[in-house]
């Protein structure tokens, strides 16, 4: 008897809608930031143009003496093929509708037929402006900047801003 009343507590708990509230705080957990922009602006060798995608849960974050920290996820590629697939964490600070957002993220680089940059791994340190349009969408710039700490045997770095279009889902 014991057994059943267990397995009906949890059928009952699995199945139970959510009330409206809890619904409207999972509706807009997602936000993703569409971009582009020009790939290491500073050497006119290795200049193209960018396009990328970055993923943020809003759920996912911490209140911390640095500010609102959350983990991101994103990829970009270039005109000349190059990729890099990224995940690190963002900040966010808001001054009324302005957000401004510094990010640091490791991921893996592939120079493609684009510039050698060194290594497969490279660090991405961002800063982005953003405002906010309407309720759930926000317009910006941002720049960033590729090294790889000196892990190769070269590191020249990119220099790289883009225009960003933030959309929460």
């Amino acid at each position: 008897m014991f057994k059943f009343l267990k397995i009906t507590f949890l059928i009952y708990f699995i199945f139970l809608p959510l009330k409206a509230e809890e619904n409207m705080a999972f509706e807009k957990e997602h936000q993703w930031n569409f971009y582009s922009g020009t790939f290491d602006f500073s050497d006119d060798g290795a200049r193209s143009t960018l396009f990328g995608i970055q993923h943020q849960n809003e759920n996912l974050y911490r209140d911390s003496f640095l500010g609102v920290l959350s983990p991101i996820t994103g990829f970009m590629m270039t005109a000349d093929n190059a990729k890099y697939a990224y995940t690190g964490v963002q900040a966010q600070y808001k001054i009324g509708a302005l957000n401004i957002i510094p990010s640091f993220t490791p991921g893996l680089y592939g120079e493609g037929d684009g510039k050698d940059l060194g290594h497969i791994i490279e660090f991405k340190s961002e800063l982005q402006l953003s405002i906010d349009l309407l309720q759930n969408t926000e317009l910006g710039f941002s720049y960033n900047h590729l090294s790889n700490a000196s892990l190769g045997d070269k590191n020249p770095g990119a220099n790289s801003y883009m225009f960003n279009f933030f959309k929460r889902f």
